[in-house]
């Protein structure tokens, strides 16, 4: 059974899993589809599109599934799915998607922390940890357990690779390949995040290899010709290929 507020409102057409506990001030729209488990704690808004898994928590203030802040948006028909476990704190902004994608999707088991911001038809995997005030514009892609700091600014169309740590204040309108340590002003590659990678299992031949990879991809020459040398000299591990086809697939350039 799930537990509303009397101070709550929730659409007759919205779409309610069960044991899920809405606070007061909670507003949920219809066209909503909502699992099961789910803690909205007061004053938390769901608009028209979103789909929510299980086991989420999203604190005050909070907002998602909001009308896109882009001015080609006709008022199409477009969803914000948010998938299960996922801690969305106070006066977080997710962007529903626009006729580009159709839908901004966040993955499972993320932290989004207080006041940071995913625009329209943006792509947010799992395990992933975004810092206070940080802002994503539209399109945006994060692999899985990206460690994102706080009062990040990160350009439209970028993409942002898996296991990598960004340090706090960054702006940037390149792609952040996977496995690395961006920071500074300007944001540029400062390394293999070598505590990152332990903690998630890494071996030391693995993050060698890595780190020889990115040796040579930040080598003198282009980029093709580069990453043809990580292909004739070292061994194509998997975690090799996935770092050449990010670089083979980047539209913005890598960031220096």
């Amino acid at each position: 059974m799930n537990q509303i507020s009397p101070l709550a409102f929730v659409h007759p057409e919205a779409q309610l899993g069960d044991n899920n506990i809405i606070g007061p001030f909670c507003y949920i729209d219809k066209n909503t589809v909502i699992g099961s488990n789910n803690v909205f704690q007061n004053g938390v808004t769901i608009h028209t599109g979103a789909r929510i898994g299980n086991g989420n928590e999203i604190f005050p203030g909070a907002s998602l599934s909001t009308k896109p802040q882009d001015l080609k948006f006709r008022g199409e028909e477009t969803e914000c799915v948010l998938g299960d476990n996922n801690s969305i704190r106070e006066n977080v902004t997710i962007s529903r998607g626009t006729a580009s994608k159709g839908r901004t999707v966040v993955g499972s088991n993320n932290l989004l922390m207080e006041s940071m911001h995913i625009a329209h038809d943006c792509e947010i995997g799992s395990g992933v940890i975004i810092g206070n005030s940080t802002k994503f514009a539209g399109e945006v892609v994060v692999e899985d357990y990206a460690i994102i700091s706080a009062n990040i600014l990160c350009h439209q169309f970028c993409r942002i690779g898996g296991y990598v740590m960004i340090q706090g204040g960054s702006r940037f309108s390149m792609d952040i390949p996977p496995y690395i340590i961006v920071g500074k002003e300007p944001a540029r590659y400062m390394g293999v995040n070598l505590v990152g990678l332990r903690r998630r299992g890494f071996t030391n031949e693995q993050i060698e290899l890595i780190h020889n990879t990115y040796r040579l991809l930040y080598g003198t020459g282009t980029r093709a010709e580069n990453i043809a040398r990580i292909k004739s000299e070292l061994q194509v591990t998997p975690e090799v290929q996935r770092i050449i086809d990010f670089a083979e697939a980047s539209q913005r350039g890598l960031i220096r």
